[in-house]
């Protein structure tokens, strides 16, 4: 089975990486996402030589500059880190997406708490050097913390635009055309809609002007857009937008009594009377029995693995 690569904090595999000897496996991340991920796991930490256990690295702000220090002030790793972190995200234009440890002066992708100078206080507004790093190395880069994957709503997002670009990747890899491009937009038309009408369009025009560009300027113009747009999280207006879209689909084939119960079912999913499962699997069902080329392509029907269950809470 092909599993897509995505990077990990080693910790969140079980590897006692930690200042205390110990870890943070995460039984999400390893058991159910490790079925369809192969995961490259790094500890920064212990990638510059300190061991396990060690004196535990906190940050803190000196002269206005944030400093990657020993909590007992015995050592500063901030340059060590720092080039560590520089050097490693250059190597990853392989993987489809990074899972980090919240809270981690080295792999902390927000909140992380920065204390002052004289220790009378701390406040959480950092991010973590590594995690800093590879955040603006790669901006399109899904990453996410272990501990908002606890979230449906951010867990559904995030494996989703994983999966999102491992395919872009995919596309890249096989050569990109004009034709391929618009193909790829064509699935992807309902996943975008729910999530951002107006990033939709834009993306829409983009494809409309091809011409304007090169392709290469046109393609980086698209995966940006694509994934500014899968960001934002899709609520119950935009997914009951597209799911009556998708009903126009079978107007000529269902029944006055079938359309009323997928109308209703699609109006139950939108008031917050039934989970977004409800309707799609409705969909779903008729799309078996009344085949549709187009509508079986759309992304948005199986954006993820079903196994994952990742809709289940929508």
């Amino acid at each position: 089975m092909y599993k897509i690569k995505v990077g990990i904090s080693a910790c969140l595999l079980g590897q006692e990486v930690r200042f205390d000897g110990g870890h943070k496996r995460s039984s999400f991340c390893e058991r159910d996402l490790g079925v369809h991920f192969e995961y490259q796991p790094i500890c920064p930490e212990m990638a510059i030589g300190l061991g396990s256990p060690r004196a535990a690295i906190r940050l803190v702000k000196r002269q206005g500059e944030v400093r990657a220090e020993a909590s007992n002030g015995s050592f500063d790793v901030t340059d060590a880190l720092t080039a560590f972190s520089e050097r490693q995200v250059r190597q990853l234009d392989h993987i489809a997406g990074y899972i980090l440890c919240a809270k981690s002066p080295s792999c902390g992708m927000e909140r992380v708490r920065i204390y002052s100078t004289n220790n009378e206080g701390s406040a959480k507004e950092g991010i973590g050097l590594f995690a800093k790093a590879l955040m603006e190395a790669n901006p399109l880069l899904p990453v996410e913390e272990d501990g908002r994957l606890c979230d449906p709503i951010l867990r559904e997002n995030f494996v989703l635009r994983v999966f999102a670009y491992h395919d872009w990747q995919q596309l890249c890899a096989s050569g990109i055309s004009k034709a391929s491009l618009i193909a790829f937009h064509s699935r992807y038309k309902y996943l975008v809609f729910s999530h951002a009408p107006s990033h939709y369009q834009a993306l829409g025009r983009l494809l409309g002007n091809l011409h304007q560009q090169t392709l290469s300027q046109s393609a980086d113009a698209y995966i940006k857009g694509l994934m500014t747009a899968l960001k934002l999280r899709a609520n119950r207006r935009g997914h009951a937008n597209v799911l009556m879209h998708l009903q126009g689909y079978f107007k000529q084939v269902l029944s006055q009594g079938q359309k009323q119960e997928l109308a209703e079912t699609i109006e139950k999913y939108r008031t917050g009377l039934l989970p977004l499962l409800v309707p799609l699997t409705l969909i779903r069902h008729y799309l078996r029995e009344y085949p549709n080329a187009y509508l079986a392509d759309q992304v948005y029907l199986n954006p993820h693995p079903e196994a994952l269950r990742l809709r289940y809470g929508l």
